[in-house]
């Protein structure tokens, strides 16, 4: 055990680029991370780190070793969500990755109702917006909110994340109401780092609801925010910076309160898909393949994400 620890740190090191990082995110301190480092170094007979001032950078010994700790600690964890229990229930810690807002909209709900029904089951919830490496961050299962998933990642959708184009009554008194999308070229638009930056994509609505009437129209926008986390454009929306385009289940609080007003109504903005990703269908571990479903039926049941 007192090498997997060792282990962990050195990998934590490498990952978080110097020792005082690795030693936040694991809550020790400075000189337990630096003594499982010295251990590491002791076990492999050779130095894996060059130190500077500026930065970390691994040795030859240090590569090989980052690479036998990853798969040592995938296959730790790996071991520690086999099987089930006596009762057929299934155990062990998965690591969940989702971005902010989807946390606190949904997956904090859900991961309860599924920690509720299966007792010998606990979750790392990883919330971040970047891309997370599944192996290289043991994460069990990530859950993206994006149409362009590389084809090689093991995906099951699980819900629709639909959009509204939105702004400020204020924004809206100084600088009109967009009448058809393509005026929104003339505005200022709030993009978002990771979707849709430039361009926004919308479907016409038909006459009873659907969609089909107009087609679909791409619009070239711009403006004086851009961002990698939607809250901050949210925010900066709901204030009367701009135009924002963003996830219903986020907008339509501030839309409701009347602090938003939903443009465009006979425009969709294209729907995005909800999947969750994992690195393996033949090994999935019972307490996995029972997350998996638990969503799937978790967002089934709610018409918000249809």
């Amino acid at each position: 055990m007192d090498r997997l620890i060792a282990a962990r740190v050195f990998v934590s090191i490498v990952e978080q680029g110097s020792l005082s990082a690795a030693a936040r995110t694991l809550d020790l301190s400075r000189a337990q991370v630096t003594r499982y480092l010295a251990r590491m170094e002791q076990w492999a007979d050779a130095r894996l780190l060059h130190r500077s001032t500026r930065r970390l950078s691994l040795t030859a010994a240090g590569e090989r070793a980052l690479s036998g700790c990853r798969e040592m600690l995938t296959l730790a964890e790996d071991i520690e969500t086999l099987g089930g229990t006596d009762g057929g229930q299934p155990r062990g810690r998965l690591r969940v990755a989702c971005t902010p807002s989807l946390a606190q909209a949904a997956l904090g709900k859900a991961l309860t109702g599924y920690l509720q029904a299966y007792r010998h089951t606990a979750i790392d919830l990883q919330v971040g917006y970047h891309p997370v490496n599944l192996v290289e961050e043991r994460i069990d299962l990530a859950i993206r909110i994006t149409n362009q998933l590389d084809p090689n990642l093991i995906a099951r959708r699980l819900a629709n994340c639909a959009s509204v184009v939105c702004a400020a009554p204020s924004y809206l008194a100084a600088h009109g109401m967009p009448e058809r999308v393509e005026a929104l070229a003339d505005h200022n638009c709030l993009t978002y780092s990771y979707f849709g930056k430039s361009l926004w994509r919308f479907h016409r609505h038909g006459r009873h609801g659907g969609e089909g009437d107009g087609g679909e129209v791409s619009v070239p926008v711009e403006g004086t925010l851009n961002a990698n986390d939607p809250m901050a454009l949210l925010e900066a929306a709901s204030e009367g910076l701009g135009i924002a385009l963003q996830p219903v289940y986020a907008a339509a609080p501030l839309i409701k309160s009347g602090r938003l007003v939903a443009l465009l109504p006979d425009w969709r903005p294209e729907d995005l898909a909800i999947s969750a990703i994992y690195r393996s269908r033949r090994h999935m571990p019972p307490a996995l393949r029972a997350l998996l479903d638990h969503l799937a039926e978790w967002f089934g049941q709610d018409p918000l994400w249809h």
